[in-house]
């Protein structure tokens, strides 16, 4: 794997969902990212089941689902039933002793389960979770709003968590979500990472197609 480039639909057009759909279905873009807040555990609200329905029902990609919320484990099973849902990360934050227990749901649901992780929270509380865990999502900001200033030590952070991999023999990709650009996106993947969360990059841009590419590349 290269670079994975999963569009953010928290930057999108809700009003031209199934236009944007079809244009990311014909795009270089790996899979979509659904940012579920819920105006508790980040300081915003994005959107419920029926947009996520809609969006899954009008694309062809897997969908890559970011729960931003207290209590995940509520709405697991629901989000795991989505058309096309692949990857659910819940936050190292909301989870605490529950975080295990949580993993475990998501893997016997068929799908791949990603901790998220919050730029404050020391990347080292990895580590009693690996094996039961396939990806890490890393913050590149603060979790709440789309557009924010890309926070420079994630690399670091990147960095380190690829570090840890590699001397505890563990398996998992790292996925970056939050002010990926064509800017830092080289410099995260020699860290590590290979998955790319892009929202304004992408859906701010003249061509959104040629902006996805360019950032693949």
């Amino acid at each position: 794997m290269n670079r994975s480039i999963a569009p953010s639909m928290l930057s999108a057009d809700f009003g031209r969902i199934g236009e944007v759909c079809a244009m990311l279905d014909g795009s270089a873009a790996d899979r979509i990212h659904l940012d579920i807040l819920d105006g508790v555990f980040a300081p915003n609200i994005s959107f419920g089941f029926p947009v996520c329905e809609a969006i899954a029902a009008a694309s062809h990609k897997p969908l890559d689902i970011h729960l931003m919320i207290v209590r995940p484990e509520d709405y697991i099973e629901r989000f795991a039933a989505l058309k096309g849902a692949r990857y659910i990360a819940v936050h190292i934050e909301a989870c605490g002793g529950r975080l295990r227990k949580v993993l475990r749901q998501i893997r016997a649901l068929g799908l791949q389960a990603g901790i998220a992780i919050s730029p404050g929270t020391p990347v080292e509380s990895l580590i009693e979770y690996f094996g039961e865990f396939d990806y890490v999502l890393v913050m590149g900001v603060n979790p709440g709003y789309s557009g924010q200033k890309y926070m420079p030590e994630t690399l670091e952070r990147v960095g380190i968590i690829s570090e840890m991999a590699a001397a505890a023999d563990a398996s998992f990709f790292i996925e970056v979500d939050g002010g990926v650009g064509k800017a830092n996106i080289g410099d995260l993947r020699r860290a590590g990472a290979t998955v790319f969360v892009s929202g304004s990059s992408v859906f701010d841009a003249p061509d959104p197609v040629a902006a996805i590419a360019n950032l693949a590349s």
